[in-house]
């Protein structure tokens, strides 16, 4: 065999569709991951600075970002580790497959380990669907804030006295009704609107709600390839079995002719 001849065979033992999945995972991780945990970090410093100034009033709120900054550490490794199992273990099927014919065996462990992958990348799924959601509320609360800026700003929009058009986050739950000032007007909500924070958290989590929902399409891709590769095990598996019922009855066949003719001839 020629070197492009054994390129040609490693290239169709590539599983092109968990390639394509483990890829558009790890992007979508990494754009949730990344770009979650800066937009909260300058979500907590936008509201520290604009509505809510005394420490004791945000600690909770504090608190909670915290924690998601932790989980998002344990994210990023986890589906990063995972991602490279699902691409091994579709390399393992595609290599079931394509060995069918030959003397490659599958094993009932190999057949409950792709069921386990079905059943856990089903909740996974589900669990990055509800990522998925609550990515975006705060995509909604920023996009009213720009919006109600915009609308400031706007010649059309006839606005006889925009210092009374504010932004209350207090009614959101973000921060507890105590806080003070909780809600800004007029120019001083335009100036919070160019700042810094306020632009770049709120395009970070855009893109870190694409991420999740690209993560979700990952996982639904991921769902099906497994599906599918249960399948074919579990095809191959019948198949072995036949062809190796097949070759013992033709076997005893033969043995039992060549008995015949053994008789026949001492008879004779």
């Amino acid at each position: 065999m020629g070197c492009f001849e054994c390129c040609i065979k490693c290239l169709g033992g590539v599983p092109y569709a968990s390639l394509v999945a483990t890829i558009l995972c790890f992007s979508g991780v990494a754009l949730f991951c990344g770009c979650g945990h800066v937009a909260l970090t300058g979500t907590l410093t936008m509201l520290e600075n604009h509505f809510s100034r005394v420490p004791t009033d945000h600690a909770t709120l504090a608190n909670v970002v915290q924690i998601l900054q932790y989980i998002i550490y344990g994210i990023a490794p986890f589906f990063f580790v995972y991602g490279i199992v699902l691409l091994a273990e579709g390399f393992y099927t595609t290599s079931a497959v394509k060995d069918l014919q030959n003397e490659f065996k599958t094993s009932v462990c190999g057949r409950c380990i792709t069921g386990m992958f079905v059943f856990l990348t089903y909740i996974l799924g589900l669990a990055w669907l509800g990522i998925f959601g609550f990515s975006a509320v705060p995509v909604f609360l920023f996009y009213n804030m720009w919006t109600t800026c915009n609308a400031m700003k706007s010649p059309v929009a006839n606005i006889t006295s925009p210092e009374n058009i504010c932004v209350d986050v207090r009614q959101y739950g973000v921060i507890p009704w105590n806080a003070t000032p909780g809600k800004a007007c007029g120019s001083t909500l335009g100036d919070i609107c160019n700042t810094s924070e306020f632009y770049l958290s709120y395009h970070l989590y855009i893109v870190a709600c694409a991420g999740a929902g690209a993560t979700v399409i990952a996982l639904i891709h991921y769902l099906m390839i497994l599906a599918a590769n249960w399948a074919y095990l579990k095809d191959a598996c019948q198949t072995h079995a036949y062809q190796d019922i097949k070759t013992k009855d033709d076997q005893e066949l033969t043995d039992v002719q060549s008995r015949s003719k053994e008789a026949i001839n001492s008879y004779s």
